[in-house]
């Protein structure tokens, strides 16, 4: 079985679309989509409908959240709020009825294990990981959550820590990738049939995928949302 995982679409229509296109040439079983697909971006809801009409498995985000219960935010302030603010007068009821569905968690067997994805933490999908928390730590949360695999999004950078037998990663972001290299973030998981005893018996690999951002820059532009969006974009990492 091979699964694609793709988080922080942060509704860059361009970008999801390179990600899925990308997925399907690698012949993947089934797409997970971990968290926040609204935010930032000026495409909130063709990224909704696109993510409906394929009939991916969704899982809730902090901003997805704040877009669906229209809630107000303590943790995020300026140009985050200021784009959920605008993300909510772009949906309509089959949007938001979309988002308020969504699961906050997502459990599988794979890879001779449970994989456990999430937003943010597994109780939180506001509260980011820290990836780099103690081992003893990172052992009791796969302990707690039983399972052997960890997709924990939000953080918008590539990452894979190794204990034991768990794994626990982060896909990077579709649409607002900060690891410094421009591009659409996506995870692919494969089982590996014949592990060694006592290995993960998953196989871990991570793609850049391009895509023709210049829709998503002009986009930004004509809806008036914050500048520095377009930068972030283009470098694949905040300026400064």
């Amino acid at each position: 079985m091979r699964i694609g995982i793709i988080a922080d679409i942060h509704a860059n229509l361009p970008a999801l679309e390179a990600a899925l296109t990308a997925l399907r040439e690698e012949g993947v079983d089934q797409v997970l989509a971990i968290g926040d697909l609204v935010g930032y971006g000026p495409h909130p809801r063709q990224v909704l409908r696109l993510l409906e009409r394929e009939g991916i498995a969704c899982v809730l985000g902090s901003a997805d959240i704040r877009v669906a219960f229209n809630l107000p935010s303590e943790a995020r302030s300026g140009i985050a709020e200021t784009v959920l603010q605008w993300t909510i007068t772009q949906l309509g009821k089959r949007e938001l009825n979309f988002l308020r569905n969504l699961r906050s968690r997502h459990r599988m067997d794979i890879g001779g294990g449970r994989l456990l994805a999430f937003h943010g933490t597994p109780d939180d999908p506001e509260v980011k990981l820290d990836i780099d928390i103690p081992v003893t730590d990172l052992v009791r949360m796969f302990e707690q959550s039983r399972a052997r695999y960890m997709v924990a999004a939000g953080k918008h950078i590539p990452y894979e820590r190794r204990v034991g037998q768990g794994i626990l990663v982060d896909p990077g972001s579709v649409g607002l990738t900060l690891g410094g290299e421009p591009g659409a973030d996506v995870l692919l998981l494969e089982e590996i049939p014949q592990a060694q005893e006592g290995q993960p018996a998953l196989k871990v690999r991570f793609l850049k995928v391009p895509y023709d951002f210049g829709q998503v820059l002009f986009d930004l532009a004509a809806w008036e949302l914050p500048p520095v969006l377009s930068d972030v974009i283009r470098q694949g990492r905040f300026p400064g």
